[in-house]
């Protein structure tokens, strides 16, 4: 059973930056790709970015291209998600997954098997 820990969230003021990281640990190699979710208050949970774990593109959601960046280590067996100029709308709980599955829609929740336990991020105005 794959497991994954994140970490990294917290508070920051618009305009700022935070990197979360989620380490992923148990049978890895059965991987194909890492995404990050986020989900706010009352809200669905939507795609924010995923990567191949062979190293193939990212994957952004357009709200947050040119923002954030994906990128992983895989001798680390960890997938970090770095986003700057953070906006309020941004606040949310960022969910780290895992999907098994081959050739399968990266920026779809229901092909992803494993998941975090999520990390706060809450930007001021």
């Amino acid at each position: 059973q794959v497991q994954l820990v994140e970490s990294g969230g917290g508070l920051v003021q618009a305009g700022g930056s935070l990197r979360l990281s989620c380490a992923a640990s148990g049978p890895t190699f059965s991987i194909y790709a890492m995404g990050w979710f986020c989900q706010a208050p009352g809200k669905e949970r939507e795609f924010v970015a995923a990567i191949t774990w062979s190293g193939e593109r990212p994957y952004y959601a357009d709200s947050v291209r040119g923002r954030f960046t994906i990128s992983r280590d895989n001798a680390k067996n960890t997938v970090y998600l770095q986003m700057n100029n953070l906006k309020p709308e941004d606040t949310a709980v960022y969910y780290c997954a895992a999907d098994s599955f081959p050739d399968s829609d990266y920026t779809t929740k229901t092909w992803y098997d494993h998941w975090g336990q999520g990390a706060q991020v809450s930007v001021s105005s």
